[in-house]
């Protein structure tokens, strides 16, 4: 195990200031001790320059002073001096002369302070030089028991020579070196201790820390699982505990999270995972699908939620092959809403016999999801090309009014499935929240269906014309194209219902809208308008094209037996057509105009094809 940075630190730093103070004690009792032998050795020298002098004085009062040479020469002998001399100042040479060799070599030191009258005290050569130096000057004074200026004719207070004392300090250096190097000694001892103690004493806190920083470490990927063991009972050791009780409820609450969040999606979560980051994934897609929702439930139709659903498996879950059907329960039909993100599109993934029989398919049949990623065989009716290319599907059928009313087919390769896998919890999600937005949807759609179609004949009712006029018209408009505008009555239908009843009356409708079906096209619609009457609109169509359809319609409408009670009726129809934009410019108009010809055809004997003509409507009518 490395070693905690912390306590690096921590020692570390100790031992730079114990080091520190090592230096600085052991310096400063060095300059401390040099200090002391200085004043002591200047104090000595002061003492022993006096005892020159007065030597001196009493050798000139005796008149023995020319044996001051061997004098000298014997106090340098003395312990610890190196070199006892005197200099002779200026007037003391003009009044007696040169003296002793000796007494003239005066050096810088020795001028300096001849000159200015005050002693010198020092170490020569350096803060720590090899000898210590002392040079006192005698000055003339009447004050003393001698009179000096008796025997010097000199000024009072001139320095009539200097006394110069040298001394060897190797013991003084020795003795201090050896006092610093026994604080430094008794320093380093202390640190020493104090370290080993501050380690003990450390040693919780460092361990702790340590703990915990791998702990925070593992938490932050997700592993709750670490805990931090308590080194002692002070408040390093609650915080240890302090620390598990905080992961303990955070493992709690998160696996708590998991669990619910994982019921929600259906899934089961896995122990192994980080915990952390399952939770937050998990989540993060709960609120994706929240949001999902509400957008659907503002969406208009079935359509635009399916296309939120196509632009989900394409950007979310990077899924790039994959279908929508939508299953007609009543008919049993499938229909492909999206493939591959394309509305409309061709079938690609399944057998074409899906699309006339929704059985075929084994996700509506049974109604549970057909996981293809393992077993490609499973369902029979996936394409038999997209096998051979090696390509896995996955279909989720979506329950609407207890039945399969939406399957969606997700198609992958095999590097895909892990994917796939590990997002088809969501994807179900999606499509759970889906359901019941498609089932209200299709409701209302049906409804709304079912508002503007005729109940009996199941074409189009009058109120599909009053709200879809004005699209027909600005589609016309758009597009450039001419629509012509048929209006149908079943010649004496009354007599119908008078002679054969009502329900006899309803079925010769019901077959009569079945005729209209046989010659027209898909585009063009079929409104019962009201009664016998219905209005035929055929788009992109002129007059001239649309009176040889209505000739066609008439024909076949005459030569068809209409059975009633076991019966065979003939009966024909009249017919009235005007043309947008040729005959008018508003839709209503034009089918006022159609109206109009209708009658036109009646008064002319039935059974036949009017078109409308300018003169049919006097100048001041008004429709």
């Amino acid at each position: 195990m490395t070693r905690n940075r912390l306590q690096t630190k921590v020692m570390g730093a100790l031992l730079l200031v114990m080091l520190a103070m090592m230096v600085v004690v052991g310096l400063s009792s060095m300059v401390l001790i040099r200090e002391f032998s200085v004043r002591s050795a200047t104090e000595h020298t002061r003492t022993a320059a006096e005892m020159i002098r007065l030597s001196l004085t009493e050798a000139m009062v005796n008149n023995t002073i020319d044996r001051r040479d061997s004098m000298l020469r014997r106090l340098a002998q003395v312990n610890s001096l190196n070199e006892v001399r005197v200099i002779r100042g200026e007037w003391v040479i003009k009044q007696y002369g040169e003296g002793l060799p000796m007494e003239s070599l005066a050096d810088a030191i020795d001028r300096q302070v001849l000159a200015s009258g005050e002693p010198y005290f020092g170490v020569v050569g350096g803060l720590f030089g090899e000898e210590f130096r002392a040079t006192i000057p005698y000055m003339a004074s009447t004050d003393e028991d001698i009179n000096c200026i008796v025997c010097h004719r000199v000024p009072e207070g001139v320095a009539l020579g200097a006394v110069t004392l040298t001394a060897s300090v190797d013991q003084m250096k020795y003795t201090g070196m050896i006092m610093a190097l026994f604080l430094v000694i008794i320093m380093g001892l202390f640190a020493l201790l104090s370290i080993i103690f501050l380690g003990r004493l450390l040693r919780p806190l460092m361990e702790t820390t340590q703990e915990i920083s791998r702990a925070a470490s593992l938490a932050s990927s997700g592993d709750f699982s670490q805990r931090v063991r308590s080194h002692s009972n002070d408040e390093i050791g609650q915080i240890a505990n302090h620390f598990n009780q905080m992961a303990d409820a955070i493992t709690h609450k998160l696996t708590d999270i998991r669990d619910h969040v994982a019921r929600l999606v259906n899934t089961v979560p896995d122990p192994q995972a980080n915990l952390l980051e399952e939770t937050a994934t998990t989540v993060s897609g709960l609120v994706r699908v929240s949001q999902f929702k509400q957008a659907i439930e503002e969406d208009q139709n079935t359509d635009e939620v399916f296309f939120r659903i196509r632009d989900i498996l394409l950007t979310e879950f990077k899924v790039a092959h994959f279908s929508i059907y939508q299953v007609n329960r009543e008919k049993r039909l499938i229909n492909t809403v999206i493939v591959d993100g394309t509305p409309s599109a061709p079938l690609r993934w399944c057998c074409p016999e899906i699309l006339e029989h929704s059985n075929v398919c084994r996700a509506v049949r049974t109604g549970h999801a057909i996981d293809g990623l393992e077993n490609r065989h499973l369902c029979r009716a996936f394409d038999d090309e997209a096998l051979s290319g090696g390509y896995h599907y996955l279909c989720l059928p979506i329950i609407q009014s207890g039945g399969v009313g939406s399957v969606i087919q997700l198609v992958v390769m095999p590097p895909q499935i892990p994917d796939l896998c590990r997002h088809r919890p969501l994807i179900s999600a999606y499509l759970r929240e889906a359901a019941p937005v498609l089932q209200a949807k299709s409701l209302m759609s049906s409804l709304r269906e079912s508002s503007l179609k005729d109940a009996m004949t199941g074409l189009r009712n009058r109120r599909f014309l009053e709200e879809y006029s004005d699209s027909l018209v600005a589609q016309c408009k758009r597009r450039q194209v001419p629509m012509t505008l048929m209006m149908l009555d079943m010649d004496y239908f009354k007599t119908v219902n008078d002679t054969h009843g009502h329900d006899a009356g309803d079925q010769v409708l019901r077959d009569l809208a079945g005729l209209f079906h046989d010659y027209l096209r898909e585009s063009d619609l079929v409104v019962r308008y009201g009664g016998e009457e219905f209005v035929i609109i055929l788009m992109d169509t002129g007059a001239e094209a649309a009176v040889a359809v209505a000739d066609k319609i008439r024909e076949a409408v005459a030569s068809h037996p209409f059975k009633v009670a076991g019966k065979e009726l003939q009966k024909t129809i009249s017919v009235g057509l005007a043309s947008y934009p040729e005959d008018a410019q508003a839709f209503w108009q034009v089918l006022k105009y159609a109206d109009v010809a209708l009658y036109a055809a009646k008064e002319r004997g039935r059974n036949q094809v009017v078109r409308f003509t300018s003169e049919m409507w006097p100048a001041d009518g008004e429709y």
